[in-house]
């Protein structure tokens, strides 16, 4: 009894459910939506926006955020586009989007972790930063030329499996293992929770810090190499829609906007009921700007009920106290 409740109480399986009967739902009632299409484009489409998800996933815990996100995102993309169209190996290529995407991961840990500055602050003016680079580099044009072997990676598949869906479901078992498997997954934990408890404790807070922003920063490369190749192209926008329906994403799969909770099964479910309702409003002929605003719609509900909830939790525990 006491499994089943817990089973029952969990927002990560609350949310397969929800996930689950949202499926059923759509299969019922949008025309063409088990087509094979339409579930082609779903499979494709999700990689990018669930590993993006899972860095920002990773910051929000340690009750940070990253404005910065896709135009890094964007930044490494383009500088990957430019070397494979100046005839690099795919390999030197990919290096140097990863080179550049820690660089800018480095910059944001540097003045969040070592120096102190609010992370909305250091990202706001480094997300200005990237995508002026990415400005600069381009001239506001797209940068396309890539070799076939390289668009394999976003658009080829493993029988029916897109190879971008293993990379994504890859990525989230990493991240998943380092999270709950690892020292420094605990030290994340834990600096959201409490940083002045985590450093009396012995834990390196700042390297901490450091390593979540340069862990973003490999995961928006990732994401960067997918997209590039599944779009043939690279620009300054690349990935922007992405950026708020991240944080969505990462706040409706349970993770704490102050830190210190968050798991990654919650944001990938939360990922598939994102792409689950745009893919079937877009179905039904749904203006692209609603699909937008009922995101936004999303996030702000979602925010609600777990202030809501936490007054609740807080009560409870102080009544508890108090008898």
């Amino acid at each position: 009894m006491k499994l089943l409740k817990t089973i029952r109480l969990s927002k990560e399986n609350t949310l397969g459910f929800v996930l689950l009967g949202m499926f059923l739902l759509m299969a019922l009632f949008v025309p063409n939506f088990l087509s094979a299409g339409n579930i082609k484009n779903m499979m494709f489409q999700l990689p990018e926006f669930g590993i993006l998800s899972l860095a920002m996933m990773v910051v929000i815990i340690t009750s940070g955020i990253d404005l910065s996100l896709t135009y890094r995102a964007a930044l490494s993309g383009v500088i990957i586009a430019m070397a494979l169209s100046a005839g690099a190996a795919i390999p030197v290529a990919i290096m140097f989007g990863l080179l550049a995407a820690v660089l800018c991961g480095l910059l944001n840990g540097f003045f969040i972790a070592i120096v102190g500055v609010s992370p909305i602050l250091i990202t706001l003016g480094s997300m200005i930063l990237f995508e002026s680079i990415s400005l600069g580099l381009t001239k506001g044009n797209s940068v396309s030329g890539f070799p076939p072997e390289y668009r394999v990676i976003g658009n080829g598949a493993v029988g029916a499996v897109p190879i971008s869906l293993l990379i994504f479901l890859l990525v989230a078992v990493i991240t998943a293992m380092l999270l709950n498997r690892t020292k420094w997954g605990r030290g994340v934990y834990m600096a959201g929770s409490n940083p002045v408890a985590t450093l009396f404790s012995g834990i390196n807070t700042k390297r901490v810090l450091l390593l979540v922003y340069l862990y973003g920063a490999l995961l928006t490369c990732v994401a960067a190499v997918i997209m590039t190749s599944r779009y043939n192209s690279a620009r300054v926008d690349l990935g922007s829609s992405y950026l708020l329906q991240s944080v969505a994403a990462a706040v409706l799969g349970g993770t704490n906007i102050q830190g210190g909770y968050g798991k990654v099964i919650g944001t990938v479910y939360a990922v598939g009921i994102f792409q689950l309702i745009s893919s079937g409003l877009n179905l039904l002929g749904t203006p692209r700007t609603f699909v937008s605003v009922l995101m936004g719609v999303i996030l702000i509900l979602v925010l609600m009920m777990n202030y809501y909830y936490d007054k609740l939790a807080d009560k409870k525990e102080t009544a508890g106290a108090a008898a």
